[in-house]
């Protein structure tokens, strides 16, 4: 808890340092509407631009100008109260421990130089601290931990996510819930798929199940009903989950019935061709 609130927190965090870069001013709200027309959406709806002149300043609207060297100044302090925290955290458990602690810093990767410009800097400047001044700790993941220290109590954890409440309300909604039961319905036929074609050896095939498991992991992408539920892009956020939907839905049943169209087959390819070397046998 202690390094997860000093770094997310939206209180007491580092990201909210009155020196750094202020997310929600972008001159694509700020600049003048017949100046910034050409460059946000067709309909002239006025969207981030990712151009932004100011720092946090305050709980205030008039805010000043974003300064490079204040912010860099800002993310070194901090990282430095970070390394000193852990430092004292990991030893003070110490004392009650047979093993050494390990203590968890989870963040949504999202975070770093998007919510806060300055983010990867923190990082780097964190990095460079624990491999040159003196440090009693190394960085380490869960599973090597584990490795190394394979005995240990075995928990349970609750059902949480880092949506509003602490729980599923922000992807489970009276306004996006009827897109669940299409997900489950993909997820369970993409699961039938790898298995009866398990062996498959036809290229064209095989192609179909792989974009079959692409078109599954963009329709479930939580951004779509956390858009929903938040009210932007709306429209967007419903045409993209039926998209997908629609798209695995029409080849799972061309190749349930040995007849794919290599046409359609290639449109979507090209228009969803992300995980290059996606598997289709991982749903086994």
């Amino acid at each position: 808890m202690e390094s997860s609130r000093q770094v997310w927190s939206s209180v007491c965090g580092y990201p909210g340092d009155f020196n750094y870069r202020e997310f929600y001013r972008d001159i694509g709200y700020d600049a003048d509407y017949e100046y910034i027309k050409p460059y946000i959406t067709y309909d002239g709806v006025r969207v981030n631009t990712g151009i932004k002149y100011h720092r946090i300043t305050g709980k205030t609207e008039n805010k000043d100008l974003y300064n490079v060297r204040w912010a860099m100044d800002s993310a070194e302090k901090q990282a430095g109260h970070f390394f000193d925290s852990r430092q004292e955290q990991i030893t003070n458990l110490s004392k009650f421990m047979q093993t050494p602690p390990i203590v968890l810093c989870p963040y949504d990767a999202e975070l770093f130089g998007h919510w806060w410009y300055e983010g990867p800097y923190w990082l780097y400047v964190l990095f460079k601290k624990i491999y040159y001044d003196k440090c009693d700790f190394k960085l380490i993941t869960p599973s090597e931990f584990i490795d190394k220290y394979p005995e240990m109590q075995v928990c349970t954890p609750c059902r949480s996510s880092w949506g509003a409440n602490g729980y599923s309300e922000v992807w489970l909604n009276e306004l996006n819930d009827y897109s669940i039961r299409h997900l489950h319905t993909c997820g369970d036929r993409m699961v039938e798929l790898a298995n009866t074609y398990a062996n498959e050896t036809d290229k064209l095939k095989i192609a179909a199940l792989n974009q079959c498991a692409r078109e599954l992991l963009l329709a479930q992408s939580s951004d779509w009903n956390f858009i929903i539920t938040n009210g932007t892009m709306v429209d967007y956020a419903k045409k993209r989950t039926k998209d997908h939907v629609g798209r695995f839905t029409k080849l799972y049943y061309q190749i349930k019935e040995n007849n794919i169209d290599e046409e359609f087959l290639n449109d979507i390819s090209e228009k969803d061709d992300i995980f290059p070397d996606i598997d289709y046998k991982i749903y086994i």
